[in-house]
């Protein structure tokens, strides 16, 4: 018996992985975060799967589940929204099954930072604009950041952000960061990223709070602050530049270049 987690992604049923539709399909028993998690992914699991939305529970009930299913020798599909490398809660319910003895696998899923920016149409990582991007947050009920992780730390590299779990302390996110980036720095807020009532709103530092503040939103909300998001006039990377020699391109050495060259 296996307890199977699974990134369900951002929302829309079609940017879950091939092996977690499949892993879903082949588990009598789903244990799913129905606040994020969309019913059109939980229609893969079996007729007679046992399938229990998770939000109201506590960890101890959602381990209990677990444990019952490995009594009676069933698989378990665990679903988190988006990949669950990040806020997805992993980390203390993998503690508790290894304490247990219970084996477990984690399947991968599309981040919500990647359905935001397809849904702006941008890379976040651009030639000698921004090659770096920061996932983060601000603090909360549920956890107090790092003081070595504050928005103040983060916005000094001037680095691509992504900024999870803040929506409702947009104005606060803004002004701190303004000092760092200047008030015309483009930001963006992603509500819902792929699903049917996703919505984009785009601005700067300067003008982002007033934009959201005329259609409020809640949760499910990813805010992106960095002058990626806007730049035109950056260089192209020499990936494709033809007077760039590469591994893959005619005029590549035979044994490669000596070392450092």
């Amino acid at each position: 018996m296996t307890v199977h987690f699974i990134g369900a992604g951002p929302g829309a049923p079609d940017l879950l992985t091939l092996r977690g539709r499949d892993l879903i399909a082949a588990c009598p028993v789903c244990l799913y975060a129905g606040s994020l998690v969309p019913r059109e992914i939980i229609a893969y699991a079996p007729a007679d799967a046992r399938v229990i939305d998770t939000a109201p529970m506590a960890l101890d009930d959602i381990i209990a589940e677990m444990v019952r299913a490995t009594e009676a020798g069933q698989d378990v599909a665990r679903l988190h929204s988006g990949d669950l490398s990040v806020y997805s809660a992993l980390g203390e319910q993998t503690r508790r099954l290894r304490e247990l003895d219970i084996p477990y696998t984690i399947t991968p899923g599309v981040p919500a930072f990647a359905a935001a920016a397809a849904a702006l149409g941008r890379e976040l990582t651009l030639p000698e604009v921004s090659q770096s991007l920061i996932l983060t947050r601000t603090s909360g009920r549920a956890s107090a950041m790092p003081p070595n992780e504050t928005l103040e730390v983060m916005g000094r590299s001037g680095a691509t952000l992504a900024i999870h779990l803040s929506i409702h302390v947009l104005d606060d996110v803004a002004a701190r960061l303004t000092p760092l980036y200047g008030a015309g720095c483009p930001a963006a807020v992603v509500y819902r990223a792929s699903w049917p009532d996703q919505r984009v709103v785009k601005g700067t530092l300067a003008t982002i709070a007033a934009l959201v503040a005329e259609a409020p939103m809640e949760r499910t909300a990813l805010i992106l602050v960095g002058p990626a998001l806007g730049a035109e006039d950056f260089r192209c990377s020499a990936l494709y530049d033809p007077e760039h020699i590469r591994r893959y391109r005619p005029g590549y050495p035979v044994g490669g270049f000596p070392v450092g060259e």
